[in-house]
């Protein structure tokens, strides 16, 4: 007489069997797979039933694919990525070969990833410089700068087509009219391109120098990064609370360096003749007329001034 084990053990092999013939009837009448066995009419029932594993997985993450809930909540095995399946015929006998293929939603993420990583800020919301705007948006947010908008994107235009220009920008303008705004859409559109950029808040950037006093490694780290970066943005220049060494050793440094080698931009809220009047006084030493004009010799000659007319948008969303 058999044991009950032995009945139970034989009762649990039967139903595994009858699951197992139900899941293999049902993967072979899947789509994905009658179409890849009419490409390969090599692939065999014998070749099928050897490599189940590779098709299953095959066509569940196709499935998966197919209702994607995006990249954070990815449900195949590897995120971002889903199987292919290869056959091929080797001396009469056929073999299945499967693959991971990376997804599109990863690859767009990727690659804006390296956009991003192209770009350093200090002290600047990134947000502008990851939204992506489109050219029409942003000459909708405000038309009175129009203008503006149509200077900065003939720049983008000709760098992308002609490389890193000698010149670069200086725009000027009352506050709120998105002139940090429009120097961040220009640095994402050429990170697209392949060039690194920077874009610098000189107002906190002044103040957290004169903290690094102590640590002359970082200073000089922070220095060669801006004189190296393809495109330099030093926004908000004339707002910072200046002292001698800043104006003589950091901005006279990283300037001359980049004459005529690398282009580099300012924002503004004063023309180039009052910014001079600015780098000409420090609360240290005074009036201190022929180092402004040297700092400004630096500045003038090397970009186009660019008049960024428009309503103050300070706190309004897509500046």
């Amino acid at each position: 007489m058999e044991s009950l084990s032995d009945v139970l053990g034989q009762w649990r092999s039967a139903s595994f069997a009858r699951a197992a013939e139900q899941k293999t009837k049902l993967l072979l009448e899947d789509p994905l797979v009658r179409k890849l066995r009419a490409a390969h009419p090599e692939l065999d029932d014998h070749t099928v039933k050897l490599n189940m594993n590779k098709l299953y997985q095959y066509v569940t993450e196709h499935r998966n694919c197919s209702n994607c809930p995006g990249l954070e909540q990815c449900p195949n095995d590897f995120e971002g990525h889903y199987t292919m399946i290869a056959v091929e015929s080797v001396q009469g006998r056929t073999y299945v070969h499967d693959r991971k293929v990376t997804c599109r939603k990863l690859i767009a993420q990727q690659a804006q990833d390296a956009i991003r990583g192209r770009i350093r800020s200090f002290y600047i919301d990134n947000t502008a410089l990851t939204h992506g705007y489109s050219t029409d948006e942003i000459v909708d947010i405000d038309p009175e700068r129009v203008e503006a908008v149509g200077a900065i994107l003939k720049y983008i235009r000709r760098t992308q087509a002609e490389g890193l220009q000698r010149e670069g920008l200086y725009l000027v303008g009352p506050f709120g009219t998105g002139k940090t705004f429009l120097m961040c859409y220009m640095l994402y559109q050429l990170a697209k391109s392949g060039h690194t950029g920077a874009i610098v808040y000189m107002p906190d950037f002044v103040e957290d120098l004169k903290s690094m006093f102590a640590e002359p490694q970082r200073i000089k780290e922070t220095i060669e990064l801006l004189k190296e970066t393809d495109l330099l943005v030093f926004d908000d220049i004339g707002a910072e609370n200046l002292n001698p060494w800043v104006r003589d050793h950091v901005m006279g440094a990283i300037l001359n360096y980049r004459m005529n080698r690398k282009p580099t931009f300012f924002t503004s809220n004063h023309e180039p003749d009052e910014l001079e009047k600015h780098f000409s006084f420090t609360s240290k030493d005074g009036d201190e007329e022929y180092k402004g004009q040297r700092i400004m010799d630096r500045i003038r000659p090397f970009v186009d001034v660019i008049v960024v007319n428009g309503t103050n948008k300070r706190g309004k969303a897509g500046s």
